[in-house]
C-alpha cells in the first residue's frame, strides 16, 4: 500500500489502556451487573468471575495476535491471515454491523441521561443522542492524538463517579444481602442454563479491550505496548467490576439491583438515592453520560479501522482505505460509520442489539482464539492452553445466546456472504 495510506503511531501504553477502559466502562457497568443480578442473584459475583477469567484467555490470544501482526482491523486481520479470508471477513463484517448499533445504542443512552439530568422534555434522547454522535465523529476525524485526549478526560471523569459512589455506599454494605449466596441458582431448575447465561452477559461487559487490538497502527512498539495494555486493560476491569458489583448487591440486594435496572435504567443512581446519597446520584448521572460518550468515541474508533482494513483487502471499495493526510485518519471510513450510526439513531429502537451484540462477540473472539492457535510457534507469547479455553468457551456460550439473535446474526451473516461474492466478482471482473 502506498505510504499515503497509512496510519500514524501516535498512542502510547497509557492511552491505550485508557481506550480500552473507554470501551469496557459503559453498558457494563451500568446495565449488565444489574441484569446479572437479576439472573442470578448474589451468586453473579461469581459469574463475573468466571467471565473474567474467560476474557482473559482470549484477551492473551488477541494481545499475542496484535504482537505478531500489529495493523488495524483485530480478528478481521487475524482471521484473514492465520486462518482463512472467509473468516476473517466474517468477523469484520458482523463488528460492522453490531458494533454500529451498540454505537447508537450509546448514543442514546447518553441523551437519556442528558435528558433527565436536566429534565428535558421537549427534546427526544434520541434526538440528542444524535448530536453527540455528530460530536463524536467531529473529534475522531481531527486525529487519533485528539481522539486519546478527548478519551482520557472522558474516561477519567467516570472512573472518579464510580469510585465516588464505592467509597460512600460501601459502609452501607449488609451481609444479609449476600446469603444465601446461591439462592436462585438452588432455586431454579434452569440453574445452569441461568447462570451460562449471566456468564455470557458479563464476557461481553469486558470484551471492550479489543479495541486495543483494532488500533494496531497506531499505537507505539505495539510488539511490547499492546499486550501491556490489554493485560492491564483486563485487570482494572475487573476490579472496578467486581468493586461495584460487590457494593451494589452488598448495599441492596440483587433483586433491587436488577429491578433498578429495568425499571428506571439508572442502578447506580437509584442505589445512590436509596442508601441517603442523592448528590451522589446527580454524579453519577454525569459519569452514566461520561461513560456513554467513552463508548461511543472508541466504538467510531474501532469501527473506522475495520471498514479502513476492509478497503485495503477490496471487501470493501478502496475508497474505504483512504488516509487524511493533514490528520493521519481514516476520514472515509470515520464518516461511513458515522453515517451508519446516525442511521440507526433515527429508527429509535435497539433493543435487540443487546442479545445480537452478545452472539456477535461471542463469534467474533472464537475466531480470535482460533487464529491464536494457528500462530508460528516463534511468534507465540502464551501457552496455546489458553487460546483453546478461550475458543471452547466462547463456543459453550453461544448455544446461551437468545435464540432471535442467533436468527437476526444468521440473516447479518447471510447478507454478508452475499455481498463479498457479488463484490468480488464485480472487482475482479473490473
Amino acid at each position: 500500500m502506498n505510504d499515503k495510506n497509512k496510519l500514524i503511531r501516535a498512542v502510547g501504553v497509557k492511552g491505550a489502556i485508557m481506550m480500552g477502559m473507554g470501551s469496557i466502562v459503559g453498558t457494563g457497568v451500568f446495565v449488565s451487573l444489574g441484569l446479572a443480578a437479576g439472573i442470578t442473584g448474589a451468586a453473579m459475583v461469581f459469574a463475573l468471575l468466571v467471565a473474567g477469567a474467560l476474557a482473559v484467555c482470549n484477551g492473551l490470544s488477541s494481545a499475542q495476535l496484535a504482537a505478531a501482526h500489529p495493523v488495524s482491523g483485530g480478528t478481521y486481520e487475524y482471521g484473514y491471515r492465520f486462518v482463512h479470508p472467509w473468516l476473517g471477513y466474517l468477523a469484520g463484517w458482523l463488528f460492522m454491523c453490531a458494533k454500529s448499533a451498540s454505537a447508537a445504542t450509546a448514543a442514546i443512552g447518553f441523551g437519556g441521561y442528558f435528558a433527565r439530568i436536566f429534565n428535558l422534555q421537549i427534546i427526544a434522547p434520541w434526538q440528542i443522542g444524535l448530536i453527540a454522535a455528530f460530536f463524536i465523529i467531529c473529534i475522531t476525524a481531527f486525529g487519533i492524538k485528539r481522539s486519546s485526549m478527548a478519551n482520557i478526560l472522558i474516561v477519567s471523569i467516570t472512573l472518579i463517579t464510580l469510585i465516588l459512589f464505592s467509597f460512600l455506599v460501601a459502609p452501607e454494605i449488609n451481609p444479609k444481602n449476600f446469603s444465601p449466596f446461591f439462592e436462585n441458582l438452588t432455586s431454579n431448575k434452569n440453574s445452569t442454563s441461568a447462570f451460562l447465561e449471566a456468564t455470557a452477559l458479563m464476557f461481553v461487559a469486558y470484551t471492550g479491550y479489543g479495541r486495543i487490538a483494532t488500533l494496531g497502527e497506531e499505537i507505539h512498539n505495539p510488539v511490547k505496548n499492546i499486550p501491556r495494555a490489554i493485560l492491564a486493560t483486563l485487570s482494572l476491569s475487573f476490579i472496578l467490576y467486581m468493586t461495584v458489583a460487590i457494593v451494589a448487591v452488598g448495599a441492596v440486594g440483587a433483586e433491587s439491583f436488577y429491578l433498578a435496572t429495568i425499571n428506571e435504567a439508572a442502578p447506580l443512581e437509584v442505589i445512590a438515592s436509596l442508601v441517603g446519597h442523592p448528590w451522589v446520584a446527580i454524579i453519577l448521572g454525569i459519569g452514566a453520560m461520561t461513560a456513554m460518550l467513552g463508548v461511543l468515541l472508541n466504538l467510531v474508533l474501532g469501527l473506522s479501522r475495520v471498514v479502513y482494513a476492509m478497503g485495503k483487502k477490496n471487501d470493501l471499495p478502496q475508497l474505504f482505505s483512504k488516509v487524511e493526510k493533514h490528520h493521519g485518519t481514516p476520514l472515509v471510513g470515520i464518516l461511513t460509520s458515522g453515517l451508519i450510526i446516525i442511521a440507526i439513531i433515527f429508527m429509535k429502537d435497539v433493543k435487540s442489539t443487546w442479545s445480537f451484540s452478545a452472539f456477535t462477540v461471542l463469534f467474533y473472539y472464537a475466531i480470535t482464539n482460533l487464529s491464536a492457535l494457528k500462530l508460528p510457534k516463534q511468534k507465540r507469547l502464551y501457552p496455546q492452553v489458553f487460546a483453546w479455553l478461550g475458543l471452547m468457551g466462547c463456543l459453550s456460550l453461544s448455544f446461551w445466546v437468545d435464540k432471535q439473535a442467533l436468527i437476526l446474526g444468521g440473516i447479518i451473516l447471510f447478507i454478508g456472504i452475499v455481498w463479498r461474492v457479488f463484490y468480488q466478482k464485480l472487482y475482479i471482473n473490473r
